[in-house]
């Protein structure tokens, strides 16, 4: 069985609100985030590399255009956000075979993103109660079934989280213009309305 992270909300507390929300504190949360996700070394070679040039763009806002850039350009935000792709949990098929989809939809969202990513693609078929490991052949193949069921292109829909890094989200978009489309809500249209 796959060990899982605990869900903190037990553990959470209401401090007052601080009077600032950059500097040493910001830098220090940032790294116990960091640190909780992946091992030092990684964590090092995440953060120095946000928004550098020859780097990569923060998931979240891509901020720094100047070309001059200084390290640590980026937010607690930013970090965590960067560190959650980074992260060296891992979520594997056992995982599946231990929570149903009913026992997952049961966990708040913090929990389910804290159990890690995924290892190899995963379906749910009718009628299962679990997701199961699927070849990423077959997930192709399952995919360009139900696009090409469609009588028009504009009846598929690109649904991204706000949380997907830039440069998925650029393939994503890619991919459905040339499938036809520019339906590709976000969070932002979609979840928030």
């Amino acid at each position: 069985m796959s060990s899982s992270i605990e869900d903190p909300i037990d553990e959470l507390t209401v401090t007052p609100p601080k009077t600032w929300a950059t500097g040493v504190p910001a830098v220090t949360h940032a790294l116990e985030y960091s640190l909780s996700q992946t091992s030092p070394r990684r964590t090092m070679l995440t953060l120095l590399n946000i928004n550098q040039i020859d780097g990569i763009d923060c998931p979240g806002c891509a901020w720094p255009e100047d070309k001059k850039r200084h390290f640590n350009e980026y937010c607690e935000n930013g970090a965590k956000h960067i560190n959650d792709e980074a992260t060296s949990r891992r979520v594997t098929r056992d995982f599946f075979k231990q929570y149903s989809i009913a026992e997952l939809d049961s966990k708040s969202d913090y929990w389910l993103n804290q159990q890690g990513r995924l290892t190899e693609p995963m379906v749910k078929w009718p009628g299962a109660t679990h997701y199961e490991p699927i070849s990423w052949e077959k997930a192709f193949e399952v995919l360009a079934k139900e696009l090409k069921q469609l009588t028009s292109p504009d009846e598929a829909m690109f649904y991204v989280s706000g949380r997907l890094n830039n440069e998925a989200a650029f393939l994503l978009q890619l991919f459905s213009r040339a499938f036809g489309t520019n339906n590709l809500p976000d969070c932002s249209n979609m979840c928030h309305e």
